[in-house]
């Protein structure tokens, strides 16, 4: 026994240096580094499901688009592989050690089994019964993300736990912020070489690498951090924003409330800087949630929020920039207003043709029309039908029926953990009604954030204590 263990570990040594080596010479020593730190992350999610969480979230808000450096058949992402392995070594623990893990679906789990039926339907019916690999390899994400919901009730069961997940989330869009800051600070070809030098991980290398308004790269530029899409950062921050928030007043808050301020403050900064209209009011929306439902005093945060965001912008030079920029928008007067106003009637073209089952997540069948649209509800709609919509509306309603009721039973430091799940939602149905990241099967990483958010609430609703 003894030397078949001396045998594995002389033949795991002997891999792993054969690793390191061709990988120094295919990829460089870089990227080995980096190769043997995943190995290490890798390992450490089989054995924690604590870590497995923490890098879920920071994949989610730091690297939501890397991809493995090499191709095999396909080339899944990270957040893919890690939604995966946490999903798998909790099946298994319940396979393994039932008696003492018990499986949790919630009351919501089966509409939610039921919604992604219901995805698996419009998946074929769209592709006509023979989805493309991509399209059905997008697919297999955008599930993954939505399980995410399982993965967090099955995984966060204690105070301690939850306690732990959360603070990672708010430090991880903490970090995400920053991280655009920084790259936002930076002249356009330093931010530029920074970000095509992703490209080996499966991030963009040409095109509209970096974002401006208007896409015109003479006018103001978009902060996007590592999430491509200016739109989808700021909806991102939006929701962990509004999260952390709640943890500003509250009585026992996860971390010192001086740095939970400066998070929340560099997160909305970051969003005003994203120039995406429809985070900026998901963010205010689910502020003035929660001072509505609580935190009365946020009103007067928000205020404050208001006048620094203003000094900040007019400081930079672009205050009057932004604002002109919202009365455009509130107005549907500039350009991508406009799109938007013939995406939506698009989309209800679409509704109106096929009302019941959508078009599925192929393209239009018809020739006069295009699929996609900057609307989860029309987005849903279009590819689900108006049963789908109702769905998913459906299961919405129940989870803040069932929240708000655990809200009025659990004490104050969950129910503070509880409000910022609340206000999260909030924010990313908010943004939803002018953009669709959050239900669209290119973006698993919205996806899992929004689900993800969600199995948070319940499973504080659920803790035991």
């Amino acid at each position: 026994m003894i030397l078949l263990r001396s045998n594995s570990f002389a033949a795991a040594v002997a891999i792993a240096l054969g690793a390191v080596v061709g990988g120094a010479a295919a990829f460089g020593p870089l990227f080995v580094v980096a190769g043997l730190l995943a190995l290490a992350v890798g390992y450490a999610m089989l054995t924690s499901t604590d870590l497995g969480l923490v890098a879920v979230f920071a994949i989610i808000t730091l690297l939501p688009f890397g991809t493995l450096p090499f191709r095999a058949i396909i080339t899944p992402n990270f957040l893919t592989l890690a939604l995966a392995a946490l999903l798998g070594v909790w099946v298994l623990r319940l396979l393994a050690h039932g008696d003492a893990f018990d499986l949790r679906l919630s009351a919501l789990g089966l509409p939610l089994l039921g919604f992604i039926g219901f995805t698996f339907f419009a998946l074929f019916l769209g592709a006509r019964g023979l989805p493309d690999p991509s399209t059905l390899h997008n697919y297999a994400k955008f599930v993954l993300g939505v399980l995410f919901f399982f993965t967090i009730i099955n995984c966060v069961r204690t105070r301690d736990q939850a306690r732990f997940a959360l603070r990672a989330l708010i430090i991880a869009g903490g970090a995400s912020a920053l991280l655009g800051l920084l790259l936002y600070a930076l002249n356009d070809q330093t931010a530029l070489r920074l970000l095509v030098s992703l490209g080996r991980i499966g991030y963009p290398t040409e095109g509209r690498v970096l974002r401006f308004v208007e896409d015109d790269p003479d006018g103001l530029e978009r902060a996007i951090g590592t999430s491509v899409d200016p739109n989808s950062f700021g909806g991102m921050l939006a929701l962990v924003s509004a999260l952390a928030a709640a943890q500003i007043f509250a009585e026992k808050p996860l971390l010192r409330r001086w740095l939970l301020i400066s998070i929340v403050g560099l997160m909305s900064v970051i969003i005003l800087l994203t120039f995406s209209r429809a985070a900026l009011f998901g963010l205010i929306i689910a502020a003035a949630f929660l001072a509505t439902i609580r935190y009365r005093r946020l009103w007067w945060a928000m205020i404050a929020s208001v006048v620094l965001a203003a000094l900040v912008l007019f400081g930079l030079g672009i205050g009057g920039a932004f604002v002109e920029r919202i009365y455009e928008g509130v107005r549907f007067e500039d350009q991508a207003q406009q799109m938007r106003l013939a995406e939506y009637q698009n989309a209800i073209n679409i509704i109106a043709r096929y009302p019941f089952f959508g078009i599925g997540f192929g393209l239009a069948p018809d020739i006069d029309l295009v699929a996609g649209v900057s609307s989860i509800y029309l987005a849903i709609a279009q590819r689900m039908g108006l049963l789908g919509l109702t769905a998913f509306l459906g299961i919405v309603a129940a989870w803040f029926v069932q929240t708000l009721r655990r809200l009025q039973q659990v004490d104050a430091e969950r129910a503070s953990w509880l409000l910022g799940a609340q206000a999260g939602l909030v924010a990313a149905l908010s943004v939803g009604l002018a953009d669709h990241y959050f239900f669209n099967i290119e973006f698993s990483h919205m996806v899992a954030l929004f689900w993800g958010c969600a199995g948070l609430g319940v499973a504080i609703g659920d803790l035991q204590d």
